[in-house]
């Protein structure tokens, strides 16, 4: 079922956004022209990718920088961990070395892609 999610103009070129349908919650990507919609929630630990960067038709994750290609849905690479140049307090450095350890071991999955279909200016997702 093609449902219209947005007009094309709302979506700037290198700009997304967030679409709700019923329980369905879609991030719609504007790749120079080309329209993109995925899954909103990060395959690593469900952040809202349109709090992400893209460049071209890669979305990286705001939260691990997980990047995804957002004309398959594949993840492209694993979590990177934010880097700080200052030393941690001891409590601080054995908390992030914990959580450091946690998700060494919770796996990265790609996200689901729908396919789009612009009519006019009418972007519609086939849900």
């Amino acid at each position: 079922m093609l449902v219209e999610v947005a007009k094309a103009a709302d979506i700037a070129p290198g700009g997304m956004k967030f679409v709700k349908i019923g329980d369905q919650e879609l991030v719609v990507c504007n790749c120079d022209g080309h329209f993109y919609a995925l899954a909103r929630r990060c395959g690593h630990m469900n952040a809202p990718l349109e709090l992400g960067a893209l460049d071209g038709t890669f979305l990286t994750c705001p939260l691990h920088h997980v990047q995804f290609d957002v004309t398959t849905g594949q993840a492209l690479n694993q979590p990177i961990p934010e880097f700080i140049d200052q030393p941690l307090p001891p409590k601080w450095a054995q908390y992030t070395n914990y959580v450091g350890m946690l998700m060494q071991n919770i796996r990265v999955s790609n996200i689901r892609t729908f396919p789009v279909q612009v009519e006019a200016d009418a972007i519609k997702v086939e849900l």
